[in-house]
């Protein structure tokens, strides 16, 4: 059976579907590997996706996992499917430079949290994918696998770009501001920023402990949901994680919600500022969807959000990259050193302030989601990729879901008038994000039938 299969296809299988067959002896975890690097080889010289991979230490992970298989002994979730790992989170057998020359050649001793856990589900770590610099604005080497003269967005870059290329099924990002939901969009893609705490960052490079979040990139809900299950979890070295009963994401996200969902449409402050592609497009949307969604004004006060996001995040990177400041800041690039500048003049009361609204922030859409609305539909960005490499896109619509560290997932659903994807932005209630992932199948599934 194996020899039949048609293996130049392989590298396009799903990361759900490539773990069953591999369990079930249908493929090796080689195989599917050497496609992989088969597609690498053909496209990413356009993509740009990786700063570092090891095509012969990739094979070798995948050899190991086929002979760990053939010895009967039981296998992970994950077991043989390569993942690509952002290169601001820790891998102790390969380089990570965080984006920046100033950390060129560091090789930690040890795995972050998330790739131990990937190990441990059975998972080969391929290589390592661009970020940012220290997962800022200042972009890197990635481009668009749609259209190479339009950016992949960022910081998150080099990942949804390889899983949209189809170069891995899989990979991790973070966001804090809007670093996986923004470039999933522009990549087509799911990006999934899950509840603040509910996966842990210890070995991902600190910007802001209030808005940092592990970011996943697949193509499926299946295949987050899959992901998502394996990292979920408590690290006491992170302090904003918290012990939790095991969750069934992949149940909970396949199954067919108890009634249909009621979706709230909101525009934010920001809707002026989208593109006019997008907002047919949305009008088209929510015309689609009829009774299922209501138009919702937030409140004056989440209309202040952007500017406490960047009164907490603006002093928490200043902090965070004082070495660098103090010892190199002549070569860090100029928008981070005007960001870090910034930062460092924010008064410690408007630092405080500001982090005093969030519980406020909080109380209002718990009451909305328990009240009415299963999710949030909203723009992921304010319309498809922008032309030129020298900005990743405006995270805006992103930043209010990550001060409130509620679950947020951009959806591949629509595409602009130049062709290139167009993602729309799902955001649950915080710890609800298995709720929101059944909720966005529900949606896809919703608009595929052709249902009104």
């Amino acid at each position: 059976m194996v020899e039949a299969m048609d293996l130049t296809n392989l590298h396009t299988v799903s990361a759900a579907e490539a773990a069953r067959l591999i369990r079930d002896g249908v493929i090796g975890s080689a195989q599917l590997v050497e496609a992989c690097l088969a597609r690498v080889r053909e496209v990413d010289a356009d993509v740009q996706a990786w700063t570092f991979l090891d095509p012969e230490y990739a094979l070798a992970q995948a050899r190991a996992a086929d002979e760990f298989r053939l010895s009967g002994r039981p296998i992970g979730p994950l077991h043989g499917v390569p993942v690509g790992i952002k290169d601001i989170i820790d891998t102790g057998d390969m380089p990570t430079e965080n984006g920046s020359v100033l950390h060129a050649g560091r090789t930690p001793s040890r795995d972050a949290s998330v790739v131990a856990m990937l190990r441990a589900a059975g998972a080969v770590i391929m290589g390592k994918t661009v970020t940012t610099e220290f997962a800022t604005r200042h972009p890197g080497k990635t481009r668009n696998p749609h259209n190479p003269a339009h950016t992949p967005g960022g910081s998150s870059s080099g990942s949804p770009a390889a899983v949209a290329a189809g170069m891995v099924p899989l990979a991790l990002g973070s966001q804090t501001g809007g670093s996986t939901i923004r470039p999933a969009s522009f990549c087509g893609v799911y990006g999934f920023k899950p509840t603040h705490g509910l996966i842990p960052r210890y070995g991902m490079f600190q910007l802001s402990r209030t808005m940092d979040h592990v970011g996943l990139f697949a193509r499926s809900i299946e295949d987050i949901a899959l992901l998502l299950e394996e990292l979920a979890g408590y690290d006491e070295r992170d302090p904003d994680t918290r012990p939790r009963a095991r969750v069934c994401y992949r149940d909970i996200a396949t199954e067919e919600p108890p009634i249909p969902p009621m979706l709230a449409f909101v525009k934010t402050p920001r809707w002026e500022h989208v593109d006019a592609d997008a907002k047919e497009a949305f009008v088209e949307l929510t015309d689609h969807l009829g009774e299922r969604v209501e138009e919702l004004q937030l409140s004056a006060a989440a209309e202040e959000a952007f500017a406490w996001h960047d009164a907490i995040s603006g002093p928490e990177i200043a902090l965070n990259l004082r070495r660098e400041w103090e010892t190199g800041r002549d070569r860090l690039s100029a928008s981070l050193r005007a960001r870090i500048e910034r930062g460092r003049a924010v008064p410690a009361l408007d630092y405080l302030r500001a982090r005093a609204h969030i519980p406020e922030l909080h109380a209002s859409f718990t009451e909305l989601f328990e009240q009415r609305y299963d999710a949030i539909l909203t723009p992921a960005a304010a319309g498809t990729a922008p032309v030129g490499l020298e900005s990743t896109g405006d995270p805006a619509f992103c930043m209010l879901w990550t001060l409130c560290g509620m679950p947020a997932l951009s959806v591949p659903l629509m595409q602009g008038v130049n062709g290139l994807p167009l993602g729309v932005q799902l955001v649950g209630p915080r710890h609800g994000d298995a709720r929101l992932l059944r909720t966005a199948r529900w949606l896809v599934d919703h608009i595929a039938s052709g249902r009104r």
